[in-house]
């Protein structure tokens, strides 16, 4: 699986706050919080690229980046993996696209973009990767939440992501792999709007633009593990899942 994943370049988004983790992320990034015997967010989402063969890795940093890059250096470094971080000075004044947007140069071929908040299994990331289209996770199991990612589904592929979209919509997370054309026509338009001085929208608004010119499919984990940790709430049930 090594060879097959050697070209595709991760990018994992970790310049929010975590503010809605309260006092747990008051003086660490919100992916180093610990869900079970030490291990944090961060820990299992390397160990899963790691595993399936992901080598290239960039990573997004806001508050903390020297502290987050230390620990991955010291830890994860000597595992053959190249990290590329790109720190975002104004993550307090800016939404990821913005973060997308500084490390775009890196950017130059298909890619894995995740959330550094995400807990997912290894089985899903390997669906992802196994595809030879661009897909986005769903699950037709979930409802739909109220304020967060859902996914509106036209004729098989995605037209839409946003926290407001409910018809023919599916719960979605952001968990992407995206083939290098239609990587180039979202990235596209993301460095067209923060030119233009929109960055503090998501980088799915960008997106939604753009996506007739796209084909991104979604691709249901049907009840599997991948899910974002917010809050308190959801960081709970991510401990439980791993008892």
């Amino acid at each position: 699986m090594r060879d097959e994943n050697s070209s595709i370049k991760a990018l994992i988004l970790n310049s929010g706050t975590g503010s809605r983790l309260g006092d747990i992320t008051a003086h660490k990034c919100k992916c180093m919080t610990e869900i079970f015997d030490g291990k944090t967010i961060l820990d299992e989402q390397l160990k899963r690229l790691i595993e399936c063969g992901i080598t290239d890795i960039c990573i997004t940093t806001g508050p903390f980046a020297d502290d987050l890059k230390s620990y991955i250096l010291e830890n994860y470094e000597s595992n053959g993996v190249n990290f590329i971080f790109v720190n975002n000075p104004i993550y307090d004044r800016t939404n990821y696209i913005y973060s997308i947007y500084l490390a775009r140069e890196y950017l130059d071929d298909s890619i894995l973009l995740l959330h550094g908040d995400l807990v997912f299994e290894t089985c899903v990331l390997q669906d992802i990767l196994a595809s030879p289209k661009s897909v986005m996770v769903v699950d037709s199991t979930k409802p739909l939440p109220p304020k967060d990612f859902k996914a509106v589904v036209e004729s098989g592929r995605i037209k839409r992501v946003g926290v407001d979209e409910f018809e023919n919509a599916f719960y979605a997370q952001p968990l992407y792999k995206l083939i290098k054309k239609d990587w180039d026509i979202w990235l596209d338009e993301i460095v067209r709007f923060c030119d233009t001085g929109n960055t503090s929208v998501y980088a799915e608004n960008a997106m939604n633009n753009v996506s007739d010119k796209m084909e991104l499919l979604p691709l249901d984990v049907l009840g599997r593990m991948c899910f974002e940790i917010d809050n308190p709430e959801d960081l709970a049930y991510a401990k439980s899942k791993y008892i």
